[in-house]
């Protein structure tokens, strides 16, 4: 691939992304990993798998995202699209590479579920010979487990979102094309939050200033569902959802909003100052800053999650401020889901230890806040960062406050 980002267009002048060659791709992986996990069958309902396996973008109904379309892919032949009714005119008339649709309602109800199970999802097994297979799942409610059960008796389930986890990991030449034109508009989605940063202005008009770009650009999504624009005292401890409130002067502000695009997602943050910050604010910024750095200098091949993490971790010990990163990880992986594993600095028990490997991309982005600085002790940096054999590669573009690196 290019190694950046040459336009969102399908140009006839040159080669961009063949995303018919990048779906066979894709579902080929896929395939390799039920056979490792020894599975005759994957049926996923999140958002994310859905899309990897059949490019299908969906409206999106909030609180409602694994309940409304699934996708079921076999050992051989096309993915099996199961999606809302709303969408399977579109998907027929639109999707040519899926040659199956069936329509669903919103998988809640147990009388819906059970009757899926029985009239659509049973009788396409039989016909398959797969009615003693063994079926992944990435995520399901247990009223589909026991309609299962009950008309699949023979069919064993077994854990499919490792599975689609595992083939989501390394990315793809045209995965890695997709993300660096998803990183050009959330750098540009930046730019335009930082501009609208002044004495006066909401919080939440600077989220909208930052979505009117991301929509006028061709993004589909914030990052998150939230967008994150938090200012002053409001970024110790982060709120992290933009509000009424107004920013003034001597405000640090975090913006947190990325952007996707054909299904793939940046995430990049940048946290600015209203005026001239204060020599404290400047030492927490220096602190994440050196962090941040300390960190993408760890990722290369090679090197783990662990160490990334600890490299962080000194950063912040040297200028006292360990104890005060967020409990929350430090790092995520990212492609087509927003945020997906592997993961840095993931506090919680349990947590891998995962060694680098080329065609991996994460968004880092370590958070420090101290409580009781006049105008805000919270800072935030994040980078996309692509792991190559040479080493770390930073995707992002958007600079740094120079009133704050000073």
């Amino acid at each position: 691939m290019l190694g950046f980002a040459a336009g969102p267009f399908n140009a006839a002048y040159e080669q961009r992304i063949d995303f018919a060659a990048l779906r066979r791709k894709r579902v080929e992986r896929v395939r390799e990993e039920m056979r490792r996990a020894g599975l005759d069958a994957l049926l996923v309902w999140k958002d994310e798998n859905v899309r990897y396996l059949t490019d299908l973008r969906a409206q999106q109904i909030a609180g409602k995202s694994s309940f409304l379309n699934g996708a079921l892919l076999l050992g051989q032949g096309a993915p099996i699209l199961f999606c809302s009714g709303g969408e399977v005119d579109r998907v027929r008339r639109m999707m040519p590479w899926i040659p199956h649709v069936h329509p669903i309602p919103i998988m809640e109800d147990p009388g819906l579920i059970d009757a899926f199970v029985r009239h659509q999802l049973a009788p396409l097994f039989r016909d398959h010979g797969l009615s003693r297979a063994r079926l992944g799942m990435d995520a399901a409610p247990l009223t589909m487990v026991h309609a299962i059960a009950r008309h699949l008796p023979e069919v064993e389930l077994a854990d499919g979102d490792v599975v689609m986890q595992r083939a989501r990991w390394i990315k793809f030449p045209e995965e890695i094309a997709a993300l660096e034109e998803a990183t050009a508009i959330a750098d540009a989605v930046i730019a335009t939050a930082a501009a609208a940063v002044r004495e006066g202005i909401r919080e939440c008009e600077v989220a909208g200033e930052a979505l009117r770009t991301l929509l006028a650009l061709g993004g589909e999504y914030a990052h998150v569902m939230t967008p994150f624009v938090a200012s002053g005292e409001r970024m110790a401890p982060p709120n992290r959802f933009a509000t009424d409130k107004l920013i003034r002067y001597g405000d640090v502000v975090f913006i947190d909003i990325g952007a996707c695009w054909n299904g793939y997602y940046a995430d990049v943050g940048r946290t600015v100052v209203c005026g001239r910050p204060s020599p404290e604010q400047r030492r927490i910024f220096a602190a994440v800053y050196e962090a941040l750095q300390a960190c993408i200098e760890t990722m290369r091949p090679g090197r783990t999650n662990e160490e990334a993490a600890r490299a962080v971790r000194e950063a912040a010990r040297r200028y006292g401020l360990e104890d005060h990163l967020l409990s929350l990880f430090i790092g995520h992986g990212i492609g087509i889901g927003a945020n997906e594993p592997p993961y840095i600095g993931e506090p919680s028990p349990g947590a891998p230890v995962v060694e680098f490997q080329p065609g991996m991309v994460f968004a880092v982005e370590p958070l420090i806040w101290v409580e009781g600085v006049r105008g805000g002790g919270g800072v935030r940096l994040e980078e996309m960062v692509l792991i190559t054999e040479q080493g770390p590669y930073v995707m992002s573009r958007a600079p740094f406050d120079e009133r704050l690196l000073a």
